[in-house]
């Protein structure tokens, strides 16, 4: 499957009625320092339960077909606190970061001495083998393989990580994994991708609890 285009082979009709909506877990320690964390299991700081709860909010008239969440308790915990009956997938995860887990962006410039970023530059070997931005988009389109069903016959919640959510809207829209740099999603923020005149597109896009979420149905 070609990762760049998931969609058009997909028995799901190309355009189901249901509603794709992204939760991205709360606030961590790591995520409040700008620490790039992958697979490191690290807890919600009590902010980050104060997103959740605000998140569930945002979403408590959704009527979800499926929940599905990252197995890292940082993600179970937002679904829990946000109110929802999540079923775990492992192709959730976050980007696993290898040797740059735990370490900020400012951090691995100086060391590398320019402008490094996880989507132009990739990451090393370290304590896990790391991964691609293309291996993380192919987890993200087996993702989408089961989503898409599930959204004829209503909506799913998807609660994940910030980097995975953001390729996973990439692969969602038929666009390049790169392109999820060029969009941001803050802990706790909700999400909401669907059709739009037969065409995947972003409803509604990185709302906290203090911002009404209301997509078009036009």
């Amino acid at each position: 499957m070609d990762i760049n285009d998931p969609l058009p082979d997909h028995p799901a009709p190309d355009n189901p009625r249901g509603k794709l909506v992204l939760l991205r877990h709360g606030e961590t320690a790591w995520s409040k320092a700008g620490k790039h964390t992958g697979l490191t299991d690290v807890p919600l700081t009590a902010r980050g339960e104060e997103l959740a709860r605000g998140a569930g909010d945002l979403v408590s008239d959704y009527d979800f077909s499926l929940v599905l969440s990252s197995p890292l308790e940082r993600a179970r915990r937002t679904a829990e606190l946000a109110g929802l009956d999540a079923q775990i997938d492992p192709l959730l995860v976050e980007w696993d970061y290898g040797g740059y887990e735990g370490r900020t962006t400012k951090e691995i410039r100086r060391e590398l001495g320019y402008n490094w970023t996880t989507f132009t530059h990739g990451v090393i070997r370290g304590d896990t083998p790391g991964e691609t931005v293309e291996e993380v988009a192919a987890r993200a389109s087996r993702v989408l393989t089961r989503v898409l069903p599930a959204m004829v016959d209503g909506d799913v919640a998807l609660v994940a990580h910030g980097h995975l959510l953001r390729i996973l809207t990439a692969v969602f829209l038929r666009q390049a994994p790169r392109f999820g740099a060029m969009i941001t999603l803050d802990a706790g923020s909700v999400s909401v991708l669907g059709f739009y005149r037969e065409q995947p597109a972003i409803l509604a896009w990185n709302h906290g609890p203090e911002l009404p979420l209301v997509p078009s149905e036009s």
